[in-house]
């Protein structure tokens, strides 16, 4: 039986280099020898309780394998998953022997027994984590995905003489008789999220959920368990505005110590740059099990010569396999890192401003960008609207948290079958007065905004039609990027704009000049297109030594 001293002597391998691993796992490692070196002391109450790490090796080895060559054949935890397993159920406080992490967050690549672990863990719980009346949940965006680690956990017991023996397996749940607990798959789609009292919950697949929904239901019904754990098992997605993203990005800040959280377990199994997709010995990085043995390497090999081959599967290839988050397409117009990079907060003094206007369908998304320039730099706000009716189709159809975004602020959801274009006026004008904006120009898409343009004009704006093709699209397209490429652009991390951008491809013509191409595009672009507006015409103004000195009262004109 694997012996508590495995997870340390993975650690200590692992930051010697004995062991190949990614920087995230690196820093994991570092973190379990610091915590042991300071253990049970007044600023670390916690002990590592090398009996209770035990006690989960010696029930895993109860279970079998239900899949594959191995089928029926007891599971021997490697040494990757032993780390991960024994820190979460070893770790205790030192006065109450409660469990110390509370949340944990493991990012592996596709096909390392991420389920068959969620299983040995959604059965300890049940059988073996001495508590009364355990709800242990299986979830995920829909049932028949929360299903496949119930399903596992069933046939594992059923499997197991000594498992099978201490509970009752349903088609819905596995009841424990004896303390009174349950396993159930829990979804989006079950009909009550209502009452839940979780003792464990395992969220599969967290890079699909458009919300953070499910997370945060089972989250606010943990208050009443002395331990309970919510466990994030994924691997990397394409959306950078997914809530797993954002979890991600929280496990990073506490694997690398720049934010401190006693009670947060994590750990990310993932190459260290695009350099290293190619380099077979890199693979073990993403893949601690699967690259271990040779029919796993054969695996990858043969996954990685289809996505050389064929394009369009080397996205998938990359995020799954390699499981780095990507959200740039193959042939994407936007370095979605580079974009990521250029994330900031905009000066509180800015003002003179181009405003780019991308209407689109009087019932569909319209956006709206604010692009200023000082010293040579871009700083952007962008806002989004849609009407109310378009809304919950957007919601199913696009499959991102237009909801979440709403809420965030960053997208304006009007009454109605169509956007009212007043409304898009009223947000210009307070931003005018609210934030001391000074609108230079508007710059629009001519298409279906011919008439706002005139009651704009009207009104004392100046306004350009910015005609939808490359001669007049092709350098402010190819100088935006370039921007975003030298780190001159600030934005403020919209997330709807993110989004957009990492949906952009372009066309080119023959002199090699791009624009983006609407027709290409998988998703919707259209704040991206908004901005690309605006700076065609803030890339070329002169900047003003003091802009102040020439606004006039009410409108101005240069």
């Amino acid at each position: 039986m694997l012996k508590a001293e495995a997870v340390h002597q993975y650690a200590r391998d692992v930051t010697a280099g004995k062991i190949v691993a990614g920087r995230r796992v690196r820093q994991a490692c570092l973190r379990h020898l610091r915590d042991l070196e300071r253990q049970g002391t007044p600023d670390f109450p916690y002990v590592f309780d090398a009996a209770l790490a035990e006690r989960f090796f010696k029930f895993s080895q109860l279970c079998r394998h239900v899949k594959g060559l191995l089928a029926g054949q007891p599971i021997v935890l490697s040494d990757f998953w032993a780390f991960v397993c024994g820190s979460l159920f070893g770790w205790v406080h030192m006065d109450t022997g409660k469990r110390r992490f509370k949340k944990g967050y493991v990012r592996v690549g596709r096909k390392n027994a991420k389920s068959t672990i969620c299983s040995i863990i959604a059965l300890y719980g049940l059988c073996a984590d001495r508590e009364i009346g355990a709800e242990i949940y299986c979830t995920a965006t829909k049932r028949e995905q929360a299903k496949i680690v119930f399903d596992d956990a069933c046939a594992m017991a059923a499997a197991s003489p000594d498992i099978k023996k201490r509970v009752k397996i349903g088609k819905s749940r596995i009841y424990n008789p004896f303390l009174g607990g349950k396993i159930e798959a829990l979804s989006k789609d079950t009909k009550t999220l209502d009452g839940l009292n979780p003792h464990i919950a395992i969220i599969d697949e967290y890079h699909a959920h458009l919300t953070s929904e499910m997370y945060d239901v089972i989250a606010s019904g943990m208050g009443q368990r002395a331990q309970p754990l919510l466990l994030v098992i994924t691997t990397a997605g394409f959306s950078l505005s997914s809530p797993c993203k954002v979890e991600d990005e929280y496990a990073e800040q506490v694997i690398d110590g720049t934010l401190v959280n006693e009670n947060y377990f994590a750990v990310i199994a993932a190459l260290d740059s695009e350099d290293e997709i190619s380099d077979e010995a890199m693979w073990i990085k993403p893949n601690p099990l699967l690259a271990s043995t040779e029919q796993g390497m054969e695996y990858l090999r043969g996954e990685h010569q289809m996505a050389r081959d064929v394009p369009e599967k080397w996205r998938n290839f990359i995020t799954k396999n390699m499981n780095m988050w990507l959200a740039t397409r193959v042939d994407g117009y936007m370095d979605m890192e580079a974009w990521e990079r250029c994330k900031g907060v905009l000066p509180d003094d800015l003002t003179e401003c181009v405003v780019g206007v991308d209407l689109s369908a009087k019932n569909d998304l319209t956006s709206i960008t604010f692009e200023f320039k000082r010293d040579r730099r871009y700083y952007i706000h962008s806002h989004s609207f849609m009407p109310r009716e378009r809304f919950e189709r957007a919601m199913r159809q696009d499959k991102v948290p237009y909801d979440l975004w709403e809420k965030q602020g960053w997208l304006t959801v009007t009454d109605g079958a169509i956007v009212d274009y007043r409304a898009i006026t009223a947000y210009i004008q307070e931003m005018e007065l609210g934030c001391g904006w000074v609108v230079r120009e508007i710059a629009f898409d001519p298409y279906n905004a011919t008439q706002w343009a005139t009651e704009m004009r009207d009104a004392g704006y100046v306004v350009v039609q910015i005609r939808q093709g490359i001669p007049t699209l092709g350098a402010p397209t190819s100088d935006f990027r370039d921007q975003v490429l030298a780190g001159n652009v600030v934005h403020e991390g919209d997330p709807l704009l993110s989004w957009a951008f990492s949906n952009c491809v372009t066309r080119t013509d023959t002199n090699l000049n791009i624009m983006l191409d609407k027709s290409k595009a998988r998703e919707r672009i259209d704040p991206a297109a908004a901005t690309i507006d605006a700076h065609a015409r803030a890339m070329v103004w002169e900047e003003h030594p003091d802009i102040n000195k020439i606004i006039k009262s009410g409108r101005w004109s240069l």
